[in-house]
């Protein structure tokens, strides 16, 4: 199957600021910034792309033209993050640092003022509902931008709850009044999976009325989350909930796990 064209865009990378010490914003813009197109919605995101190692292709990358022609080993390496802001002349995307593994965490730290960034996209499909009795967001540090945006567009008068899982280090989330914003900070223990579900199931929502769920993570927490929303009795049409990674495992060979039976949420 041919796959569709996907032009790139290209910015320039105009500040960075460290958030906390496992979290970096880039601020993206540049005389191209008209080229950005923005999706309007809380879960946008885009592509960003890498030249695969040992072999630098010239600027701008064609990566459709490339997949087109090229052996799959000499395609670009593409690696996907939330747009956490869209403003008139720029965007922010946030980046988890944990160490030095990795392809787009490592450059976003070495990252500075003119540095050019390429993109696919932008993509997404979900904002929260507006009619939603009660608004539930589930997730770790890789979902903490789209978490934050999909706050921002909550009504004033919007009732719900956020659970985050991370590390350590939170990072302040401004919500409307009636949210409550829950921060499970593993710190030194081993991570759990069933972390986040074990906590969903003590929320009591079938008392909530119409709720609506957005819950993105690791892969197998994920899985764990959609077993309790089975159980609560969640309509799976209230649900945004998908893996963003999975442990081990480069996002690559997690895009490609995707189609399998060991991909699916």
């Amino acid at each position: 199957m041919t796959r569709p064209h996907r032009p790139t865009t290209h910015l320039t990378v105009l500040r960075s600021e460290r958030l906390t010490p496992h979290m970096l914003r880039l601020v993206l813009g540049g005389p191209n910034f008209g080229a950005f197109v923005d999706a309007g919605h809380a879960d946008s995101y885009i592509k960003l792309v890498f030249d695969p190692e040992g072999r630098p292709y010239p600027e701008p990358v064609d990566v459709s033209h490339i997949r087109a022609t090229e052996t799959r080993d000499r395609w670009p390496k593409t690696r996907t993050y939330t747009v956490r802001t869209v403003d008139p002349e720029s965007i922010s995307v946030d980046f988890v640092i944990h160490g030095d593994a990795g392809i787009a965490a490592p450059w976003a730290r070495a990252a500075e003022p003119g540095d050019l960034v390429q993109f696919m996209g932008p993509g997404g499909a979900w904002s929260p509902r507006d009619d939603a009795e009660f608004h539930l967001f589930v997730g770790d540090e890789s979902a903490v931008p789209a978490i934050a945006a999909g706050l921002e567009r909550l009504p004033e008068d919007a009732v719900g709850a956020v659970l985050v899982e991370v590390s350590d280090h939170p990072l302040p989330l401004p919500a409307p009044a009636g949210m409550t914003v829950e921060w499970l900070v593993r710190g030194p223990a081993e991570y759990s999976p069933a972390a986040l579900a074990d906590r969903v199931r003590s929320l009591d929502l079938a008392e909530r009325g119409d709720v609506s769920v957005f819950a993105h993570g690791e892969r197998e927490a994920v899985k764990e989350l959609r077993r309790a929303f089975k159980e609560l009795e969640i309509p799976r049409e209230r649900l945004s909930i998908s893996g963003y990674w999975a442990r081990g495992r480069a996002e690559d060979q997690f895009q490609v796990e995707k189609r399998t039976e060991a991909g699916k949420i």
